[in-house]
């Protein structure tokens, strides 16, 4: 799959999820007290291991 598709489907389900699917603030509500620097800089950081993972895994070793 295009690394590119997969950016945007890890992106995109986690700010879906953190924004409108977590009405309740059960799985996210730990952030709420964090800027939108901080909220941000976690995000960008998730995506950037998501897709390190995606590529560590998809790699062929031999």
């Amino acid at each position: 799959m295009n690394p590119l598709i997969v950016i945007m489907i890890i992106g995109l389900a986690v700010l879906i999820d953190c924004f409108w699917l977590d009405v309740n603030k059960n799985r996210w509500g730990w952030m709420k007290n964090w800027n939108r620097l901080s909220k941000g800089m976690f995000f960008s950081a998730f995506i950037i291991v998501s897709v390190l993972l995606y590529f560590a895994i998809s790699a062929v070793y031999f």
